[in-house]
């Protein structure tokens, strides 16, 4: 039986937000905007889906305008976060290595594409992961992106560990168990399961995946 925990990326394995806060106000400043964005804000705004903050942040712009805006940084965060990486949870390495032991990893995030990459390139992670997917690649919701990967990997049972209600929801759109990262940025009031460190899971996804 091919068993899998898959994740979310920003508020459940890492926290980027420096980086892109950084690399978010680098733009608005050479676009002649006030570069007013807070680490504080970035976190409210991660685990959305890129258009959605785009429209946060520009409201004022059309959508298209919007769009190359989002881009723009988009590309100046990954130059950013492959020079200084992010802040990894606690003890993640020695998890995932548990975790790869009796189960396939994956990562599905609303972000957009080269993200996950991104993730991988500035820690060295990537060889724990067999599959990724993500809103950039495809347009997909989160919940279309989880079942997309299940299917796509055959897995028979698996389940997704996030930090916000979006999460939880897209867990339950592809019909799996959610794991609420309560470590991270957001919450999952309906969420069954709960982990306050990512030190928690593997004891938790034995007695989920059996």
């Amino acid at each position: 039986m091919k068993k899998a925990v898959l994740f979310d990326l920003d508020g459940t394995l890492w926290d980027s937000a420096v980086g892109v806060c950084k690399a978010w106000n680098c733009v608005l400043e050479r676009k002649g905007m006030e570069p007013d964005l807070t680490v504080e804000k970035i976190h409210g705004m991660m685990g959305k889906q890129m258009d959605v903050i785009a429209a946060m942040l520009f409201p004022e712009h059309t959508k298209e305008e919007q769009t190359a805006l989002i881009d723009e940084c988009a590309e100046e965060e990954h130059i950013v976060l492959a020079r200084t990486g992010g802040t990894l949870f606690p003890n993640l390495e020695e998890i995932l290595t548990q975790l790869g032991e009796k189960y396939t990893l994956g990562i599905i995030s609303n972000c957009q594409s080269g993200y996950i990459e991104t993730f991988f390139a500035a820690h060295g992670l990537g060889k724990y992961f067999a599959d990724i997917e993500c809103f950039g690649n495809n347009g997909f919701s989160k919940g279309e992106n989880i079942a997309l990967l299940v299917k796509r990997n055959g897995f028979d049972k698996a389940i997704y560990v996030g930090d916000t209600q979006g999460d939880y929801e897209g867990a339950v759109y592809a019909g799996l168990p959610f794991i609420h990262a309560a470590y991270g940025f957001g919450t999952a009031p309906e969420a069954q399961y709960s982990i306050n460190s990512i030190c928690e899971l593997p004891a938790l996804a034995d007695e989920i995946l059996g």
